[in-house]
């Protein structure tokens, strides 16, 4: 076959077509998205949620009478009339005790109990796991009287102890709930390691897990911290005498039927404010790490 007629049989190369250039890995479709679609809403959103605390601000700086947008010149006689005069002092260092005191029992409850359900299996566990999630839903305010009467018994009325009780028993269900899916998380092989080594129960736990729990209890912990500085309902209920009111009661003290001082009330707000904003600006990190991890089984 002469060399005309191969080139005759044989057909020319298709040219390749290029392929269409691939994504960046990880690369997804509303990451192309301009930057203003993205930062136009979060300024909107931004926008309204400063606005409300920029009015108490507002209220709580500028002079009594004043209508200005701009609290200038500036005063602190709200502040210094709600810590005085109306007994705010008393009122933050009750609120600070009933959440300290909260956090320590709540946390150190929940993590025995969250063990527990994480590390043992017992007959009742199903039946009590849906008894704490069913607690749930359950109003504090529907068991008012019931607590009363109880808190009545045991003497307990017109003391702090009464709140701290039960704030600890309506933050115990979650908090178990979080603390024994945050265990699940920790490789059990772990401990046994640690048995091998010489180790008890208790040891083990204290050396290998407790350490690993930091992120779940810090967010146990705040949760609960938060939860019964911002409670009103118990701090009304059980405690009569204003010496032993936190914060939320004083509050509601600077409302009257006839009228409302909103320079006081704006600078008793920012005080109440002020403590639950600087706990979370330091604990952020690992309250997201603990409430992620705690929210799903591992």
């Amino acid at each position: 076959m002469s060399v005309k007629e191969a080139t005759k049989t044989v057909p020319a190369p298709v040219p390749a077509t290029p392929e269409p250039p691939r994504p960046a890995k990880g690369r997804r479709a509303w990451d192309e998205a301009p930057r203003w679609q993205i930062y136009l809403p979060l300024g909107i959103y931004l926008i309204f949620t400063l606005i409300p605390f920029y009015w108490i601000l507002l209220f709580s700086l500028r002079p009594a009478g004043s209508t200005s947008l701009v609290p200038w010149p500036m005063t602190f006689d709200h502040f210094e009339k709600v810590w005085t005069e109306r007994s705010f002092g008393t009122y933050f260092t009750n609120s600070v005790l009933v959440g300290v005191a909260t956090l320590i029992m709540t946390t150190l409850v929940a993590l025995a109990g969250g063990y527990a359900l994480a590390r043992f299996d017992f007959k009742v566990k199903r039946a009590f796991m849906l008894g704490l999630l069913c607690s749930q839903f359950v109003p504090g305010a529907l068991l008012l009287v019931p607590l009363f009467e109880i808190f009545a018994e045991l003497q307990m009325i017109n003391s702090l102890g009464s709140v701290i009780l039960a704030e600890t028993v309506f933050q115990l269900p979650l908090s178990m709930i979080l603390i024994s899916n945050f265990i699940k998380n920790v490789p059990y092989s772990l401990e046994e390691a640690a048995w091998v080594d010489g180790c008890n129960r208790m040891t083990a736990f204290r050396i290998v897990v407790l350490p690993l729990l930091r992120p779940g209890l810090i967010a146990v912990g705040s949760f609960a911290f938060v939860h019964s500085w911002n409670h009103f309902l118990f701090a009304l209920m059980f405690l009569n005498n204003q010496g032993k009111q936190t914060i939320p009661v004083g509050l509601n003290s600077l409302m009257s039927a006839d009228s409302v001082d909103l320079g006081a009330l704006a600078a008793g707000g920012i005080i109440a404010a002020v403590p639950v904003v600087i706990v979370f600006a330091f604990i952020q990190k690992w309250l997201i790490t603990g409430f992620s991890a705690g929210a799903v089984k591992g």
